[in-house]
């Protein structure tokens, strides 16, 4: 029986196009997770065009490209330059989304970060009895979330009972009355 030798094998362009789009994620991938690759001074110096929406440009252009050209058997320099045009085709609307979708992200409004002075006013829940020369502690909550802090009164306060807090003393500790 004849043995047959089958060698698939991927032309060069598609493995130039996958290289291309790989290293396109790949910095995609790294800028967005926010170690603000190749920004040397200042935020803008990247200019108008941000590295996330190069980045996906890149990834979508090899990997369509590489498509493209697999599908069209890529053997001529005609079928590479049609390969080159389809992922181009294909890479304009991802990078754009990939731009809006970073510029989105970056100019997000978010809430200012809770401090010790947000703490005055809220109410909560004794968790361990505050003893009136001791710390105690005490549940509130505070931008929504459940805070645990360490609590003092001016009279012993059972647990369960409902407090709000008169003063901070610190990051983590309380100066509680009952409610």
């Amino acid at each position: 029986m004849p043995s047959v030798d089958t060698v698939q094998y991927v032309a060069t362009g598609t493995l130039f196009f996958l290289i291309v789009g790989g290293a396109g994620v790949a910095v995609l991938a790294l800028a967005l997770l926010g170690t603000e690759l190749l920004h040397f001074g200042g935020a803008d110096v990247d200019g108008p065009v941000s590295i996330e929406t190069v980045a996906a440009f890149a990834g979508a252009f090899g990997f369509g490209a590489a498509i493209v050209n697999e599908l069209l058997g890529g053997r001529t320099p005609a079928m590479v330059a049609a390969a080159t045009a389809g992922g181009a085709l294909a890479a304009v609307p991802v990078s754009w989304l990939a731009s809006r979708l970073s510029r989105a992200a970056r100019d997000m409004h978010t809430d200012p970060t809770p401090t010790r002075h947000d703490l005055v006013g809220a109410m909560g829940l004794v968790v361990t009895a505050v003893p009136a020369d001791g710390y105690g502690e005490v549940r509130i909550r505070l931008a929504g979330q459940p805070v645990k802090l360490n609590a003092r009164a001016d009279r012993a306060i059972p647990a369960g009972a409902q407090i709000f807090v008169v003063q901070a003393l610190s990051e983590t500790s309380v100066h509680v009355e009952t409610y």
